[in-house]
Order: C-alpha cells, then structure tokens, then sequence
C-alpha cells in the first residue's frame, strides 16, 4: 500500500513539473517615436512577446519615452502582430481602431506620445494573435471630453448601448486642449 501511495505522489510531481517550471520571459521597449515603437513591437510580437503594458511619459533619465513592457510565456506558441493607431484627432483615432477591429485586431492599451511639433498624439495599441483563428470581433466606440462629468453621463449612455470600457487615458490635442479619452468595445454584430 505505501508503495502505491509513493507511487501515486511520484506520479503526481513528475506531471506537475512542467508546469512548475515554466516561466515567462520579458523585454522592455522604450522609444521617443511612435515608428520605432510600431516596429520593436513587431518584432518582439514575431518572436512570440505579446503585450503587457503600457506607459508615456518622462523617464528616469529626463527623456519623454513611451515605454512597453511586453511579455513570453513559455507555453504559448502564438506570434503577434501589433498596430499602433497615432492621431491628435480623436475622429480618426475612432475610424482606424474600428478599421484594426474589423482586421481582426482588439485594443490592448492606450498612451500619449509626444509629436514632433509639440502637440500630443493619443496612440491606441491593437494586438492580433496568429494562433487564433476564430479571433472574436469588435465594435469600437471613442469618447472624449474635457468634462468628467460629461464622461460619466456619455459612459452610462453607451454602457446601456452594450459598450464596455477598456481603456483610458488624458491627453492634449496639437491645438493644445486638453480631453479624457475612452476606448469602449462591444462584440460586432
């Protein structure tokens, strides 16, 4: 009986370690221009790295970066494509996030880079897995408004609408306003 007991438990470890052993992996992508990001991610994506997080802003070192953290997990096989939607306009960040939605891609975050020309570009990061082929689709919707009220009235709108909220983040258009913008999706009908 003790040798069936041991038997079992040896068993028992021997399945579990795989499991125990596998890791994740992790890069840091940190750039001042949203081509340089739109191509690391690529890359990383291509060498199986999918998303994590996202963050712009001033770094240690003083520079303005974008900063992704991107991770690969031992047991997964997919490959990623990624698209970084650019815009100070929040009209055409709405038309090429639905654009991406319709292709397959779905939101996985949101940033603000710094323009060349002193504006700020809200950039929606979309994330395509090569190892799914039912990928699920999405109606994206945008809200943006320089009023937290006005968002709170504009997200229970569209919450009753089937929209659910993603992302957000607070950034300056190139005219130098300043607005709350939202990503909320529903699955596509």
């Amino acid at each position: 009986m003790k040798r069936i007991a041991l038997a079992l438990v040896a068993t028992i470890l021997l399945a579990a370690a795989p499991a125990l052993a596998q890791s994740n992996t992790y890069k840091i992508l940190a750039t001042s221009k949203t081509s340089t990001m739109q191509k690391e991610m690529q890359e990383a994506g291509e060498a199986g790295y999918r998303f994590v997080a996202v963050m712009g802003g001033e770094t240690a070192v003083g520079g303005k970066e974008v900063v992704v953290l991107v991770e690969k997990a031992s047991d997964d096989k997919n490959t990623y494509s990624y698209r970084l939607l650019a815009t100070s306009k929040t009209s055409t960040l709405q038309n090429e996030l639905q654009e991406a939605g319709d292709a397959g891609f779905h939101a996985v975050g949101q940033t603000v880079f710094e323009s060349l020309f002193g504006g700020k570009e809200t950039v929606a990061i979309v994330q395509k897995a090569s190892g799914d082929p039912n990928t699920k689709r999405w109606e994206y919707k945008l809200i943006a408004t320089s009023k937290t009220s006005t968002l709170e009235k504009e997200l229970k709108e569209i919450a009753e609408a089937g929209y659910q909220a993603i992302d957000l983040t607070v950034g300056k258009t190139a005219l130098g306003g300043s607005e709350i913008v939202v990503i909320t999706r529903r699955p596509a009908k």
